[in-house]
């Protein structure tokens, strides 16, 4: 029962997050502030009410509409307060799923939503990161590097609670080795976006990948640890390299192969589409993968 409750609670937050979110893309690439003036129409300036502000429920109602001037609002709203919902919901949902009724304590409860509420953090951060990459291809520092101290932090502290029981040294050589590891996957991450960067520009003499893209996977690396973060750059590449296919087999694609050669591909997007998945299933899917090479 207090699975179901929590997982409820978490969705319900998380698509009134999800539609804070939105006022942030709209704003942060205007460089305005998310806080003041309060939400408006974009076209017609007209203050929004209370009912117009109700995550899913008031676009529906609206018909994606102004109410006021009748310009289309985009999917994109709706679309991000039920990712950031549902994404929620699924880590709320895995995070209290160790918990039992039979052995339950306050300690266990505790440690359980801390995991769920650094997770949706996580989570919350690749979502604004795909869109922002999507539309204007921009991965902003001030996300990025915040977010890589933020997952670092945060691996250190999740450490400290699993060693709580144990004796300070045990604990403070946990949280060390932890440190080193998360430090040298941070690295390692981004150094491989560094390198193919580096490869590309040798036999295209010029820029292929962004140094955005290089921070985002020393924050995927921070939240998910190296082999997460691989997994994450795995399915994001192999994404990417999907929709280049489908682009190619477009009728426009294939009469003007210059300008499909020419046309660029928001990778950052694609790598937090990865990271999501690596966030919520990664442990299943990497050990599925060594059960089928035998280990």
């Amino acid at each position: 029962m207090l699975r179901i409750l929590a997982t409820l609670f978490a969705g319900l937050l998380g698509l009134a997050f999800g539609s804070f979110l939105n006022v942030c893309l709209s704003r942060w690439p205007e460089d305005e502030s998310v806080v003041q003036p309060r939400s408006h129409c974009g076209q017609c300036g007209r203050t929004l009410t209370w009912w117009e502000n109700v995550p899913l429920v008031s676009w529906l109602a609206l018909h994606g509409r102004c109410r006021t001037c009748r310009v289309w609002i985009g999917w994109r709203h709706p679309l991000v307060e039920l990712a950031v919902g549902v994404l929620w919901a699924a880590s709320a949902w895995q995070g209290m799923s160790g918990l039992s009724e039979t052995e339950f304590t306050t300690a266990a409860l505790a440690g359980a939503m801390f995991l769920v509420v650094g997770k949706s953090i996580a989570l919350w951060l690749l979502v604004a990161l795909a869109v922002l990459d999507f539309e204007h291809f921009w991965l902003p520092n001030w996300l990025t590097l915040p977010g890589t101290v933020a997952g670092f932090l945060f691996v250190l502290a999740s450490t400290g609670l699993q060693g709580a029981a144990s004796t300070a040294l045990v604990a403070w050589r946990a949280i060390g080795w932890a440190a080193l590891g998360n430090l040298m996957g941070i690295l390692a991450a981004a150094g491989l976006i560094l390198l193919i960067r580096w490869l590309y520009w040798l036999v295209r003499r010029r820029e292929g990948i962004g140094l955005g893209d290089a921070k985002l996977m020393a924050l995927l690396a921070a939240w998910l640890g190296l082999p997460g973060a691989l997994l994450a750059f795995g399915l994001g590449v192999t994404l990417a390299a999907l929709v280049a296919v489908i682009l190619l087999a477009a009728p426009s694609g294939r009469h003007d192969l210059r300008a499909w050669a020419a046309q660029k591909l928001p990778l950052g997007s694609f790598l937090c589409i990865g990271g999501v998945i690596s966030s919520l299933w990664g442990q299943q899917i990497l050990a599925a993968y060594l059960r089928l090479e035998g280990f």
